[in-house]
């Protein structure tokens, strides 16, 4: 209705002026408005409907012929003409888009696969915010798998950004999700799971991959590494659950009315690719963890999150108050509380896991 009430106006007003005052070039504006908002097929009927009222006011308010208002008609018809390309164009690149998406959107759940709201006695809950615009998939990651009387859980974070960072990310969720089934304790995993990237590495040492991206093969791929924490709930509440943190952020433990416990590894280990360094060992370590407690993981994303004032994120402070509250409901007081502290928008990817056992 607004354009059409344009055109109504226009023309209303057009005829009641002065025959030496000409206000039929701004019909322009219907169909530039329509073009916003509809396809090319209603443009372009807003555009003859313009055209139409341009006849209209030369027919009546000084001759259709004169050479005033011929010229107007044309560049009317010239300027509607370019608005319809111009939306059929538009029309094409969104479908193009729309395709891509569900594209993105397919790689996203083959690779980062959502977590069930239940495993074994665990209830679930995963967040995970891209810092690219319309991307889907970025350098952070998180798993989950059942393994004998346990809930094995993974999340790291991938060196980098890009097209390289999604490749090394897809390797170590894959590669997780494989040796998670054939290595009974954390340690050996974590050792499984950096010589499986160190292949992956040497694989992709020759490619250029990185190079649209700043990030590629060859003398950059030492500095590929992927921060992880592998996570152990066994389902007998009475068992503690183990932890091996390989270098990456600890996790803080919740409980409703009791302070926030952030679970600091005592042994720290080398992030997954940099296990081949002097001294490097992976080891797990045991923490208590009681029903109607929240155990949750996350990425530096969130942690390093700044505020217009460049103020980190103040996570541990913030969940002091998600005590007791479902992980469903706390990841999305996540999201909220995060994006808020910025502004709307990450420079970084994040991710976070909760997990409460039921």
């Amino acid at each position: 209705m607004i354009p059409l009430g344009f055109i109504v106006l226009i023309s209303v007003v057009d005829l009641a002026s002065p025959t030496d005052v000409h206000l039929g070039p701004l019909l322009v504006v219907a169909p530039a408005i329509t073009a916003s908002f509809g396809g090319p097929w209603f443009t372009g009927l807003i555009g003859a409907l313009a055209v139409t009222a341009q006849v209209v006011i030369g027919i009546f308010h000084g001759g259709l012929f004169t050479t005033n208002h011929e010229t107007q008609i044309i560049a009317l018809i010239l300027v509607s003409t370019l608005i319809v390309l111009y939306c059929r164009v538009r029309e094409r690149r969104g479908r193009e888009l729309t395709r891509v998406r569900s594209v993105s959107e397919t790689v996203q759940r083959v690779l980062l696969r959502p977590l069930p709201d239940r495993l074994g006695p665990l209830r679930l809950a995963a967040l995970y915010l891209p810092a690219e615009d319309e991307a889907l998939l970025g350098g952070d990651l998180y798993a989950a798998t059942r393994v004998p009387g346990a809930t094995r859980v993974l999340i790291g974070d991938v060196r980098g950004k890009g097209l390289t960072a999604i490749e090394d990310a897809a390797q170590v969720l894959g590669a997780f999700r494989e040796l998670a089934h054939h290595h009974t304790g954390l340690p050996g995993l974590a050792a499984a799971l950096d010589a499986g990237f160190a292949r992956h590495l040497a694989e992709t040492a020759g490619n250029a991959t990185g190079s649209a991206d700043g990030n590629a093969g060859g003398d950059d791929a030492v500095e590929r590494f992927v921060t992880v924490l592998l996570a152990d709930l066994p389902d007998d509440p009475v068992e503690p659950v183990r932890i091996a943190n390989c270098g990456h952020p600890p996790p803080l433990l919740l409980a409703e009315g009791k302070a926030v416990r952030t679970l600091e590894a005592v042994h720290s280990a080398p992030p997954i690719g940099l296990g081949t360094l002097p001294g490097a060992h992976y080891r797990q370590e045991a923490y208590d963890v009681h029903s109607g407690e929240t155990l949750l993981l996350y990425t530096d994303g969130v942690t390093e999150a700044r505020d217009g004032e460049r103020a980190f994120y103040p996570l541990a402070e913030r969940a002091a108050d998600w005590g007791g509250v479902e992980p469903s409901a706390l990841v999305d007081r996540l999201r909220r509380d995060l994006l808020a502290h910025v502004g709307g928008r990450l420079k970084d990817d994040a991710a976070a896991v909760a997990i409460e056992r039921a």
